[in-house]
């Protein structure tokens, strides 16, 4: 009976620390290991559909999207993400690398503030920035006021437009590219720069040529992800009136009630998505910089006056911009035109805004900890396969999962 225990005991021992028991690993593998593959059917099934329906016949539905609106739908799907990359690099890189490496007033305060915007919805800024630019809204009427312009005297941007898209999702999705910029910063080796400064670099130059290569597989990964979040919205392009596949996709199901085409459409932004996804992994080639561990201060640049001002200026626009001009809007238009006692479909919205974000919180965190643990107990290449398949679902606009969904459902209701 002794000799019977101990061998146990030895062979709980020998399985090595943290890991389960030999016979445990037996015994579940194929339970979670089907688990796996369930998760990564559900997130690819969308997908399947779509593709699939790009080889089914659309009619002349098709034939009349490409002769009339399928070039602007292209156009402006492409000017909107370069516009969105180029903006939101240039404003989260510069953030980042300024409140990390230079010493202004109010730097500890932007570490988090410039985080703010990220959680304004960008249809929410859109819908604020349109009241609060619009012929009769607020500013041009205090402009006409003070000048005595009337209609036709003068120039004014058009806010409801392809640049306005453009410049309002970049003033709310640049956190993306900044937090994994300055977390980039933050880690580099202070041996390489305490280098770049014996050689007698500066703040700009310093960033040239030693920061901004070391940080550049983070910069393009917080771009990937504003490239994926801009593909998928819907809501101010919507608002502004800017077509693109999105808005097309939606138009073409509801408007012309074609689900084919819609789905043929869907597909069009799903390569969009690939040419993200495959651009981030070239652009990178594998390369992933380690940094020594380091048990100092990175080395800070006081900087003078002017330039002090010039970089808080630059911290703080985006956020007044992004965060404190929209939220002071929809302030005071709650204030002047919202309903006081906050009337029961008031409730009833933010009951239902609640429950569907917890809902879904909740199954994430549910099938990300099947997915872990499925691919820990079985470390097979199938398993880690599944694995990312299931990973790729963020990735995946939201539009095309809609689609995908629907006309299984829809023919599965028939």
């Amino acid at each position: 009976m002794a000799e019977h225990t101990r061998s146990q005991t030895e062979g709980l021992t020998d399985s090595g620390a943290g890991a389960p028991p030999a016979n445990y690993r037996a015994r579940w593998p194929s339970a979670w290991a089907i688990s796996t593959f369930l998760i990564a059917l559900l997130v690819a099934l969308p997908v399947l559909v779509i593709l699939a329906h790009v080889f089914f016949p659309s009619g002349e539905v098709w034939q009349h999207l490409v002769s009339t609106v399928l070039g602007r739908y292209l156009s402006n799907t492409v000017v909107l993400s370069l516009s969105v990359a180029i903006g939101t690099t240039l404003i989260g890189t510069a953030c980042a690398w300024l409140v990390v490496m230079c010493r202004f007033p109010g730097r500890r305060l932007f570490e988090w503030a410039l985080l703010l915007p990220l959680a304004v919805p960008t249809y929410v800024i859109a819908y604020a920035y349109t009241d609060f630019l619009q012929f009769a809204g607020p500013l041009q009427s205090t402009l006409r006021d003070w000048f005595g312009w009337a209609y036709g005297d003068y120039y004014f941007p058009d806010v409801r437009s392809l640049g306005g898209a453009s410049l309002l999702i970049t003033m709310v999705l640049y956190p993306y590219v900044y937090l994994l910029a300055r977390a980039s910063f933050m880690e580099q080796s202070v041996s390489a720069l305490d280098v770049g400064r014996t050689l007698g670099l500066g703040p700009w130059r310093m960033f040239k040529r030693i920061a901004l290569p070391l940080s550049r597989p983070a910069i393009i990964g917080g771009v990937s992800l504003v490239l994926m979040e801009t593909l998928n919205e819907f809501g101010a392009v919507q608002f502004f009136g800017v077509d693109t596949f999105t808005t097309g996709i939606y138009r073409t199901w509801f408007g012309l009630g074609e689900p084919v085409a819609a789905a043929q459409l869907a597909a069009c932004l799903l390569v969009f998505v690939v040419l993200v996804v495959v651009l981030e992994r070239v652009s990178r080639g594998g390369k992933q910089y380690h940094t020594s561990a380091r048990y100092q201060a990175l080395p800070e640049y006081s900087l003078k006056s002017g330039q002090a001002v010039l970089a808080f200026a630059i911290c703080f626009l985006p956020i007044l911009i992004g965060f404190i001009v929209p939220a002071l809007i929809l302030l005071e238009m709650a204030i002047t035109t919202g309903d006081a006692l906050f009337g029961t479909r008031f409730l009833e919205f933010a009951f239902n805004s609640l429950i569907l974000a917890a809902s879904a919180a909740v199954v994430a965190v549910v099938l990300a900890v099947m997915l872990s643990y499925g691919a820990r107990l079985n470390p097979s290449s199938w398993v880690r396969g599944a694995n990312r398949v299931a990973a790729m679902g963020y990735a995946i606009p939201g539009s095309v999962i809609a689609v995908g969904i629907m006309i299984p459902l829809a023919w599965l209701d028939q």
